[in-house]
């Protein structure tokens, strides 16, 4: 019986493979999934089982719904739940599904010369670096890191704009790009886990904050609406959803580390 369905579990492989060989989908996806190397690592897994290939276009969950949206990906995975819900009440997507979380963190100068390290929460953080004009690197890219970033001001009740190209500046740029500046400007930024623990030229930054209220970073994934955009390979992005929040592919981001550190932890079905 076990020899019997070895067998099955090996043919239905072969047919899955077969039956998608030399197919492709775009998915348009963040910077920090690709920065992190996440996609390195799990998508060579889910093109094996399938034959389905992925290209990613990696950008600011901002500009990879305006991709999504003008029908020119098959699947979008960000990280910014407001706007996947928006995406998909309007009818540019077909479901949105839980696939997995980390955390967002405030880095920063060792010495933390804005006293970071001794803020209560990430908002008292953030009014502890404009109250000492600490320079600060925003994203200012319409991210998912930076939507969160104005968040968090928002709530503080501050405009950080108003003091854009003094001790606020913004990068207009990815994640890993941005904590470059931040490292050589002594800067404090918000980075997700993901990337800061891939990120190598952390030499004088340190974490100044984490594991508060309002640091949470969830990622959704959802398939770009066919009936809106009949080229969309349904079929094809449908399966790599599914193997995404199946208890393989769940399996797959969760044995994704760095020096022993995981990144992302599955969230499908929780």
């Amino acid at each position: 019986m076990r020899l019997l369905a070895a067998v099955s579990a090996t043919l239905a492989l072969l047919l899955s493979a077969h039956a998608w060989a030399g197919e492709f989908i775009t998915v348009t996806s963040t910077t920090s999934t690709q920065n992190s190397g996440l996609f390195e690592d799990i998508l060579p897994k889910f093109t094996a089982k399938t034959g389905i290939e992925v290209r990613v276009v990696a950008v600011g969950t901002g500009q990879a719904i305006k991709i999504a949206q003008r029908g020119d990906a098959d699947v979008l995975f960000v990280h910014h739940r407001p706007s996947e819900d928006a995406f998909v009440a309007e009818g540019n997507g077909v479901k949105r599904l839980d696939v997995m979380m980390n955390d967002f963190l405030i880095v920063g100068p060792a010495a933390d010369p804005a006293g970071v390290k001794g803020a209560g929460d990430a908002v008292d953080a953030l009014m502890k670096i404009m109250n000492t004009s600490a320079p600060f690197v925003s994203r200012g890219d319409d991210s998912g890191t930076h939507k969160r970033e104005l968040g968090l001001w928002k709530a503080a009740g501050l405009d950080p704009k108003a003091h854009s190209g003094t001790w606020y500046r913004e990068a207009g740029a990815g994640m890993g790009a941005t904590l470059n500046m931040a490292q050589a400007m002594g800067a404090y930024a918000i980075a997700d886990r993901g990337t800061w623990i891939a990120f190598k030229n952390k030499d004088g930054l340190d974490i100044a904050h984490q594991g508060t209220g309002g640091l949470l970073n969830p990622y959704g994934v959802i398939l770009v609406n066919p009936e809106r955009h009949p080229h969309v390979k349904a079929g094809a992005g449908q399966a790599f959803i599914d193997w995404l929040v199946s208890d393989e592919g769940q399996a797959a981001i969760a044995a994704f580390q760095i020096d022993g550190q995981q990144l992302f932890f599955p969230t499908a079905g929780k």
